[in-house]
């Protein structure tokens, strides 16, 4: 096996089935790329057993000889971002050898047999359709940050989708905070998705999506795959029944609070450098004479208070908060004014985005955080 490939484009390559592979393993061998060098084109493949990716070089690339093996990826993925060479040589070696040759450098590698790489399992489609990038790219940035950690509840740990004609809904849970990203979609889907995607899954495919393609969604029983450019990203789906969380956004509130998004981000940033000691622990302070305060639990050793500019509605009231889950959200919503609303001190806070355009937006998102006792 023998070919040379543009060092760019092998770089590209492994950057991005590199989001496949395991770090740290049992098996040695997911910690390792396959490439399946075929007549006109190679195909790169990690699989960690939770998803694959598959990417095809087609141009750029010279073949002289085809063949098929593993190689660790990390030191193949290290040696070749340091390149400065626009060509690389590389070479199948019967000493079990893989000799990597540009110009002015060189490397052997001992490579594996193609045989030990597990395979992707073949799926069986049950529904296809399309979507764009940044409709799924945007649907992560605004909910992946409240999904739940560890396999307490595994089926929070992942991005409830639900898409059905022309709507599409994204949500996730931690039990203490909840998140719903809706987005009219241009063209209608004709059967219903709803499945619960991973956050790893997720998080490493956002890294990956180019912004302006269109993408393919594959799904099968417990498999959905993505297809977008060269690329083939495969993930396994979460079993179970994402919770019934429509009931849980309030329609009710006797308090309301209108405020500049930065301007509350800047104030929570100060007031985390104190309640970070106190698991994040504030106090929230509403008032039609004065605005809002925030300001930290009372300690003999500390305690931060900021004012904050702000028309309040209805009733007055005081609220405790987890300050460093209402600044994640206040960094995912991209307007210049939010609201603030709750029904009573012991109620879910509601927050959403106050649209600056006359014309309203397709997409809504909204966010609700539990209270704490104060």
């Amino acid at each position: 096996m023998k070919f040379q490939i543009d060092t760019l484009v092998l770089k590209q390559a492994l950057d991005t089935v590199n989001h496949a592979t395991a770090n740290i393993s049992t098996t040695p061998i997911l910690e390792n790329i396959l490439l399946k060098v075929l007549p006109s084109s190679i195909i790169f493949t990690a699989n960690n057993l939770e998803m694959a990716i598959e990417h095809t070089v087609e141009n750029d690339v010279q073949i002289e000889s085809e063949g098929t093996f593993c190689v660790p990826s990390k030191i193949f993925t290290n040696f070749i971002n340091l390149l400065q060479d626009s060509l690389v040589s590389i070479e199948l070696l019967w000493d079990n050898s893989l000799h990597v040759k540009t110009k002015n450098s060189n490397i052997k590698i001992k490579w594996h047999p193609a045989s030990d790489f597990p395979l992707i399992p073949t799926l069986k489609e049950n529904l296809q359709f399309e979507l764009d990038a940044s409709v799924i790219k945007k649907s992560i940035e605004k909910t992946l940050f409240s999904s739940a950690e560890g396999n307490i509840r595994p089926t929070l740990a992942g991005i409830y989708v639900n898409i059905f004609q022309e709507n599409a809904r994204f949500a996730t849970t931690d039990s203490f905070r909840l998140s719903e990203y809706k987005v009219q979609l241009e063209t209608q889907v004709l059967d219903q998705f709803a499945q619960i995607i991973p956050s790893k899954t997720a998080s490493e495919l956002r890294g990956i999506l180019e912004e302006k393609s269109r993408v393919k969604l594959i799904l099968s029983d417990n498999q959905i795959v993505f297809i977008f450019g060269k690329t083939k990203f495969y993930s396994r789906l979460l079993n179970g029944k994402f919770p019934e969380y429509e009931g849980f956004f309030p329609n009710i509130y006797n308090t309301r609070a209108v405020c500049d998004r930065i301007d509350l981000i800047q104030a929570l940033k100060k007031i985390n450098l104190m309640s970070r000691v106190n698991n994040y622990s504030i106090k929230a302070s509403f008032s039609h004479e004065s605005g809002i305060l925030i300001e930290t639990p009372e300690t003999q050793i500390w305690e931060v208070h900021v004012h904050l500019t702000g028309s309040i509605e209805w009733e007055e009231a005081i609220i405790g908060l987890n300050s460093e889950y209402l600044l994640q959200v206040l960094q995912v919503i991209d307007t210049s004014h939010i609201s603030l609303s709750f029904e009573s001190p012991l109620s879910p806070l509601l927050i959403v985005g106050i649209d600056d355009n006359e014309k309203k937006s397709k997409d809504l998102f909204r966010h609700i955080i539990m209270p704490l006792k104060i």
